[in-house]
């Protein structure tokens, strides 16, 4: 049975072409051993319930969840032109556009939203203190020939916002002196996004943030933005960010997408420069859970009153797992140990292979790991390599 099913899975988990760190095709079904093995329990629901959800996702008969993802103009971009551009091409791509509305710089700025939309690079920059970062100190002393604790005591260091405010400059001046510290090798890199530079006689976290934020938190500025539904078995996720919106450099996107039309209609729109691929006219969520995300953030929705999110809290997942999730951290999963980015294991994947998988990175019972789960996933990723010769 469990060679069954896993020979019934590889077509669909091959076909989305799922990115992972482990590039084997027998990941796929090592995932989805919590709905394969035989432990008594797994995550928050038993292993029958798990089950019946996994028929349910991925059978013909079971019914799909719509996409629905959060599009919004960026503050360079929005004028009215580019609204109804915007509006215009995604309706006429079969998106229905369930509400839209402007978010001020000025709310932006008091609710951090920005900030929490880019967490993990501003979470260094504006959200976190010094001494609440886990800054590597080895990494930090071999830098700047100083004690990282010693930099503490002597408040010496900074984030990025209370750093430009002890120097008395605004987020333009300390992006040029960032770039001129990283010229200078005064830069270090702790891990992805968390960077430390010596500016002056002080040391600030990600400075270079600061540009980015402004351009969403300065007076007059806003966004524009739309919630779109549509029907995954009419666009997928992956076609709707490729082809709908357009890749991230406009440069390379198709011409009738978003991105494409902005670029080479910018003068007319009303931008005042031409875009790149920083100020590249449209942002949308690059996953269901993402968008799930997005919403929480700009939006205050609410996990329990929001379409994904309840079909993610009827599988099980906990509001806590949830908006623990909401901040891409890094999670380890499976009965051989992965560990990724959530955002991007779940990046392009449809609302019903996306729950599917959220529920197979939920935290698991202490029952999970049982030798029956194990060879299961064995057998079933064994299947899986041997179909695919």
């Amino acid at each position: 049975m469990t060679v069954t099913l896993a020979l019934a899975l590889a077509p669909r988990g091959m076909r989305m072409g799922w990115e992972h760190p482990h590039p084997s095709p027998a990941a796929d079904v090592l995932r989805c051993s919590k709905f394969i093995g035989k432990p008594r329990q797994v995550g928050t629901q038993p292993l029958s319930s798990r089950v019946l959800l996994f028929f349910k996702l991925f059978s013909k008969q079971g019914k799909m969840v719509n996409n629905t993802a959060f599009v919004f103009i960026k503050p360079h971009a929005v004028t009215d032109p580019v609204k109804a551009l915007v509006k215009e091409g995604l309706v006429a791509k079969g998106l229905n556009v369930l509400t839209e509305g402007t978010i001020s710089s000025e709310e932006i700025d008091s609710k951090m939203l920005i900030d929490q939309h880019y967490y993990a690079i501003a979470s260094k920059a504006t959200l976190l203190k010094p001494n609440q970062l886990n800054v590597p100190s080895d990494k930090f002393e071999k830098q700047f020939g100083l004690g990282w604790q010693e930099a503490l005591d002597k408040g010496l260091v900074y984030n990025a916002l209370d750093g430009s405010a002890k120097l008395g400059i605004d987020a333009d001046t300390l992006d040029g002196m960032w770039g001129k510290a990283k010229k200078a090798g005064d830069l270090v890199k702790f891990g992805g996004g968390f960077y430390c530079a010596k500016i002056q006689d002080i040391y600030i976290f990600n400075g270079f943030f600061m540009s980015m934020r402004s351009k969403f938190v300065a007076p007059g500025c806003s966004i524009y933005y739309f919630v779109v539904e549509w029907d995954a078995k009419k666009l997928s996720w992956e076609s709707f960010r490729g082809t709908v919106l357009g890749p991230t450099d406009p440069a390379e996107a198709p011409a009738d997408s978003l991105r494409g039309q902005i670029l080479a209609k910018w003068q007319e729109l009303g931008l005042k420069s031409c875009p790149d691929t920083g100020d590249n006219g449209v942002h949308a969520s690059a996953s269901p859970f993402e968008a799930l995300a997005e919403r929480m953030n700009w939006l205050g929705a609410k996990v329990t009153e929001d379409s994904f999110g309840k079909e993610l809290l009827a599988a099980g997942i906990s509001e806590k797992t949830l908006k623990e999730w909401s901040v891409d951290p890094q999670v380890t999963y499976g009965p051989v140990p992965i560990k990724a980015s959530l955002f991007d294991s779940l990046e392009d994947t449809d609302s019903d292979y996306c729950l599917a998988l959220c529920t197979m990175m939920s935290p698991p019972g202490p029952n999970f790991y049982t030798i029956a789960g194990v060879v299961s996933a064995f057998i079933a990723g064994a299947a899986l390599v041997f179909m695919t010769k």
